[in-house]
């Protein structure tokens, strides 16, 4: 295991090492996309980098773009079936990391449009377009670059680390119009085929290539452009915050240059574009590297729109846009409908609704309520875990390679579910909402059982009273882990019932009486009565609660028909407990013991039925104690060589209490010891324990005895020497057969113990004697043994 364990360690280690080589050799891809599309560069000097940038792209060491190397392999294990996908994969050209530098070099500077784009802020359409100008400007007459969006978002960036920040402006400016027509002509589109969508339930994606997560960070090369324009610089103040982290930075709007509309800046345009990308609705990449890049790109993204100190203004571009993501239909991924392998939106909601909840509500919820999904799941989760480390792969058929980061993306939407509970706190309405959107969702118990807690502690704080409607929803969930787990194994179960009977204890009477009466829906019988049942009887939760009489009778009263329930459906682990529970109610604790009677003879092992008898007796009721017992005994079988079996104290304790109880009792149980126990010790050691005192001086009070002590040579005594001795000789010969010199001087103690048994018999000395002469007659080969034999015993 230690081996698997640090094989396992070296694997992650090795990935974690080719991520990030793979992460730096794409940033210097990136460097070299900007490099060549240097709007000065000489054709000689393209030509050259074109030659060495084909040249490491053509040898074999060289990463490929994605970071997939599963593709390239064959599938030794047939772990994973391989898909279409998979075929597809192997079948596109080898991608490396230089292979977009080495695309970039066709490109050029020289289109008159792109020229006047990036050489003018007033550049308009004409009075008169000539053919094929209609498509190079909008409706407003603001010029559109038609280029592909990371090609077209790699000039922008060229053009800023060359220095031409006004061009690169103008030409972001250009790229934001164009794709402000394009979600415009998307949602017309969608308008007219929302019918048909919706009564599919299904969609394709239009996007082939996310923009979030792009080797060449269309979204980010925009995002920078735009806001390092609204930066203010002021050196009155300090880089540090007092605590030693980086101050935050300081934009002001500053209009754009030639635009119609004068509340329009380009601070406005970068929050616009950020949304906009991340609202796009794209596939889930294959490969590690390329779905924990688009992660890790959604997550900076974020980062740089939580620096935006959102005034009405840029409130009024996020309510615009977001309105726009959720009516976009299929082009969206807040769209009413998705496609299955879509990714995600938990984080980007999370931003939303965070940035919506103080001057929007419901469109806040709205965004994250339909954010919620996770339709990759939907078809082939169950109802335990699926996808978490601890639950082994995640399940997605038809898949190639898997989803790597679904456990990410779960908790993702754990933590947006999360937020909106918090924030929902007091609102009926809305926790209810957002209640069903999680139970719909949610497909991992282990993330709902947190949503639980969470809840929990959120409606019970420390210095005022707890709030009662999120107190229900945090039960709710509980109950939604107890039905899924149920059935399926987790770790955290024991833990989850405990906190549920908390949860429960703090909601009130109904809720804990409701989960008595429906507890086969929610716990094993073994939870309902050791757990549950318990719990809910203790002292402390009646104090909790300040219950009256008839409030605890109505509990105690569910809790005993849930321990009656339990015994009967599962006796050999419940019958204590429900006895236990039943104790303060005549006629349940008499049904509960005619339970365990019934099925000692089939359902009940040995030292189940010797603890139900040992809590008889000491609730006062020897004679029961007796009859369980002497059930137990004959569900028992004590080898000759078991003399440190686990059941020998339950059998001494058996006789003793059968012997205080008197000489009948004695009678009854030595016929079943002796078929039981063949171990010549443990059956000597009761004989003894039994002649030493007279049978029921320790009896029920009042109860008459003899006050003589028991003759070995008569009933019931003489059946257990007879047994006794037979088992030492018995034992004798099977220790003989074997033994080794290094025993010798045990075997002869236990000769001496098994003489002391003997004696007790009226001619005891005489078959003591017999049995010696036997033993050195038929062992005579072993001299050094029979020689310490007549030594002992003459």
């Amino acid at each position: 295991v230690q081996y698997i364990i640090i094989i396992i360690i070296i694997i992650i280690i090795i990935i974690i090492i080719i991520i990030i080589q793979v992460e730096e050799l794409n940033l210097q891809s990136a460097l070299w996309v900007c490099v060549v599309l240097n709007p000065h560069c000489k054709s000689e000097e393209k030509s050259s980098w074109l030659k060495q940038l084909k040249k490491w792209g053509d040898m074999d060491v060289c990463p490929l773009e994605d970071g997939n190397y599963g593709s390239e392999l064959p599938n030794i294990t047939n772990a994973l079936p391989q898909s279409n996908l998979a075929q597809d994969s192997l079948s596109r050209p080898r991608r490396t990391v230089f292979s977009r530098a080495v695309e970039a070099c066709d490109l050029h500077w020289q289109d008159s449009h792109l020229q006047r784009i990036i050489s003018s802020d007033f550049y308009m359409s004409p009075s008169y377009q000539r053919e094929g100008e209609s498509l190079l400007f909008n409706p407003q007459g603001l010029p559109l670059w038609l280029d592909h969006v990371p090609t077209a978002c790699a000039r922008v960036d060229a053009l800023r680390s060359h220095g031409y920040t006004r061009e690169a402006l103008r030409l972001a400016v250009a790229i934001i119009n164009t794709l402000r027509l394009q979600q415009q002509r998307q949602m017309d589109i969608y308008k007219h085929q929302k019918k048909e969508l919706l009564q599919r339930g299904a969609t394709s994606t239009t996007n082939l290539e996310g923009w979030v997560g792009h080797p060449l960070d269309p979204i980010g090369c925009l995002f920078i452009t735009l806001t390092e324009t609204c930066r203010m610089d002021d050196d009155s103040f300090s880089p540090l915050c007092t605590n030693g982290d980086p101050r935050p930075p300081v934009y002001h709007h500053v209009p754009v240059w030639g635009s119609s509309d004068g509340g329009e800046s380009y601070l406005t345009l970068a929050l616009e574009v950020a949304l906009m990308g991340m609202g796009q609705q794209r596939i889930m990449p294959e490969g590690l590297y390329a779905q924990d890049k688009v992660c890790r790109n959604e997550e900076q993204i974020v980062a740089k729109l939580q620096e935006l100190d959102l005034d009405d203004l840029l409130v009024q571009t996020l309510r615009k846009q977001a309105i726009q993501l959720l009516e976009a239909g299929p082009f969206s991924g807040l769209g009413e409908v998705i496609h299955r392998e879509s990714v995600p939106m938990h984080t980007f909601a999370k931003y939303l609704f965070s940035a919506l909840l103080p001057h929007d509500a419901d469109l806040a919820y709205k965004v994250a309520l339909r954010a919620m999904r996770l339709p990759v799941l939907e078809s082939s989760a169950g109802s335990g875990d699926v996808g978490h480390p601890h639950h082994g792969i995640s399940i997605v058929p038809s898949r190639y390679p898997r989803w790597f980061t679904l456990g990410h993306l779960e908790s993702q939407q754990c933590e947006l579910a999360s937020t909106m509970l918090t924030a929902a706190k007091g609102d009926m309405l809305r926790l209810r909402t957002v209640l069903e959107v999680i139970q719909k969702n949610i497909h991992s118990s282990s993330l709902i059982f947190k949503l639980a807690q969470d809840a929990f502690k959120i409606a019970t704080p420390a210095e005022s009273p707890p709030d009662i409607t999120l107190l229900n929803v945090a039960l709710e969930l509980g109950l939604q882990v107890m039905r899924m787990t149920l059935s399926t194994l987790n770790w955290r179960r024991r833990e989850m019932v405990r906190w549920l009977v908390t949860c429960a204890t703090e909601v009130g009477l109904r809720a804990l009486v409701s989960i008595l009466q429906s507890w086969y829906t929610l716990f094993t019988p073994t939870e309902a009565t050791s757990i549950v049942a318990a719990t809910v009887m203790s002292h402390n939760t009646i104090l909790r609660l300040s219950l009256d009489y008839p409030q605890r009778e109505e509990l105690a009263s569910c809790a005993r028909t849930l321990a009656l329930q339990c015994a009967m459906k599962d006796p050999q682990n419940c019958a204590l407990s429900a006895l236990t529970l039943c104790e303060k109610d005549h006629i349940a604790f008499e049904t509960a013991y005619q339970i365990v009677i019934d099925a000692a003879s089939t359902g009940m092992t040995y030292s189940q039925l010797f603890t139900i008898a040992r809590y008889m007796e000491h609730r006062g009721y020897p004679l029961r104690s007796f009859k369980l017992a002497s059930l137990a005994m004959t569900h028992l079988n004590l080898a000759y060589n078991q003399d440190t079996h686990p059941a020998i104290n339950d059998v001494l304790w058996a006789c003793a209490l059968s012997h205080s109880l008197g000489k009948n009792e004695l009678a009854a149980i030595i016929p079943l010891v002796v078929k039981s126990v063949h171990c010549a010790t443990v059956l000597s050691d009761i004989l003894r324990r039994c002649t030493m005192t007279a049978p029921g001086l320790a009896g029920i009070p009042g109860r008459r005895n003899s006050g003589k002590l028991m003759s070995t040579d008569k009933a019931p005594l003489r059946q257990l020497l007879d047994a006794t001795i037979s088992a030492y000789i018995n034992t004798t010969h099977s220790r003989l057969t074997h033994i080794s010199p290094r025993h010798y001087g045990e075997f002869i103690e236990f000769l001496s113990k098994a003489r002391e048994t003997f004696l007790l018999a009226q001619d005891g000395h005489i078959q003591f004697a017999q049995f010696i002469d036997n033993l050195k007659q038929i062992y005579k080969g072993k001299k050094k043994l029979m020689m310490l034999v007549r030594e002992r015993f003459g």
